[in-house]
């Protein structure tokens, strides 16, 4: 089917505008465009991929007008004790509480664990989230921990190079400026995967375990001197970059 369109600027995808603009994901997009269950500027459209402009064109799905959102980016300094999910009916305390109300709408990107403190980022822009969460972008993720025990070279070069989780096997890590002090060991180590629990796994595989992290960058964001327990607003400079 070709579809012709308003505007000269038409290179956003029906179905990432449906993502981007909180209807469903990208999977999902697919299957309800393809479904008819969406009309651009009163046409039944069933191809995902044709290119609309969100300014000139009007999108209705199951009828009703989707409007084209204002998009937040913020930072969150993540203490730790906290959980990352607001869904979670067990947790005492949740990243949210730390937020107003008037953030309650934002996605987190990707996860922190309930004992690691540190960077994480919040948006309601569904494209973002997917670039900042899916391995094939490989984004760097670097953390700061603190692990039990001396960190041979031997085991240092086997968490680098991978280890098995879940019967799959980790992505290339880096380590650096390790330091023993004190019966622990202080590290900075750059993933670029997002499994649950992930750098707590690898340690623990290899024997050491993990009794302080703390993620300091993710992309091209980094943590900075933002105080514990604070959020901001992400400059559009740093906007630009996580959309590169």
């Amino acid at each position: 089917m070709s579809y012709k369109l308003s505007g000269k600027n038409n290179d956003l995808r029906l179905q990432v505008f449906l993502s981007r603009n909180g209807v469903c994901s990208r999977r999902e997009a697919m299957s309800i465009i393809q479904q008819g269950h969406v009309k651009v500027n009163g046409k039944v459209v069933f191809e995902p991929s044709v290119q609309i402009n969100p300014q000139k064109d009007k999108i209705r799905f199951n009828g009703v007008v989707v409007a084209v959102k204002a998009y937040e980016y913020i930072m969150l300094h993540k203490p730790a004790g906290y959980v990352t999910t607001k869904e979670d009916q067990f947790a005492k305390k949740t990243v949210f509480d730390l937020l107003p109300p008037k953030l309650s709408h934002l996605v987190p990107v990707g996860r922190l664990d309930k004992d690691t403190e540190g960077l994480l980022l919040l948006t309601n822009d569904g494209d973002t989230v997917y670039r900042l969460t899916h391995p094939k972008f490989d984004l760097d993720k670097v953390y700061f921990a603190q692990i039990s025990g001396k960190l041979e070279v031997a085991t240092r070069k086997r968490v680098e190079q991978g280890v098995v989780i879940d019967r799959k096997m980790t992505a290339p890590a880096s380590i650096r400026s390790v330091k023993f002090l004190k019966g622990k060991t202080a590290l900075f180590i750059t993933i670029h995967e997002g499994r649950k629990r992930q750098i707590r796994l690898m340690f623990a595989k290899v024997g050491h375990r993990v009794a302080y992290l703390k993620r300091l960058a993710q992309g091209s964001i980094k943590l900075g001197d933002l105080k514990i327990g604070k959020w901001r607003k992400l400059t559009p400079q740093e906007i630009e970059g996580i959309k590169k």
